[in-house]
């Protein structure tokens, strides 16, 4: 799996270069490592919508993890909560996905507590969290992402009860 292995700060630059077009490009607020404009609002459309609104291929590395939680989890349930996608199982949150400059981020919940421990320790998430920041579609390992999201599912998550 491809994935940066330090938590660093994402850079606070507000524009990039497009590969694809070769021209600059406006990141919205979350690429530059601040919390996106995206409002809170539970549902899978604000979550589409979130998805729909980052650039490639960062849209396309959510579009991905997004449909293999909604083929590895039952009774999925999406909600938009400080400017990222969260995504739950019964009544708790379970991990978030993100989109910042050069990656997406995708941060389990209780996620010192899953085998393997993924390798990202992020700032200001609390201090189980952990996940893998996601460069490229190619760098997404389905098999090991499907399996911390059952594991993750399978314990209470953020704002639920205890099963």
């Amino acid at each position: 799996m491809t994935s940066r292995e330090t938590g660093k700060r994402e850079a606070q630059k507000p524009a990039t270069r497009s590969a694809a077009a070769d021209v600059a490009v406006t990141l919205p607020e979350a690429m530059t490592g601040r919390a996106s404009p995206a409002k809170a609002a539970v549902g899978d459309k604000p979550v589409f919508a979130y998805i729909a609104s980052l650039p490639q291929p960062q849209r396309g590395i959510a579009e991905t993890v997004d449909a293999l939680a909604a083929k590895t989890l039952p009774n999925l349930r999406r909600s938009v909560k400080w400017g990222m996608s969260y995504y739950g199982v019964g009544d708790g949150w379970c991990f978030s996905c993100g989109g910042f400059a050069g990656h997406v981020k995708l941060m389990f919940v209780n996620g010192a507590a899953l085998e393997p421990v993924p390798p990202v320790t992020p700032v200001g998430m609390g201090k189980s969290t952990r996940g893998v920041e996601l460069d490229s579609l190619d760098g997404i390992d389905e098999r090991q992402i499907a399996a911390w999201m059952k594991q993750v599912a399978s314990v209470p998550g953020v704002g639920g009860k205890k099963r």
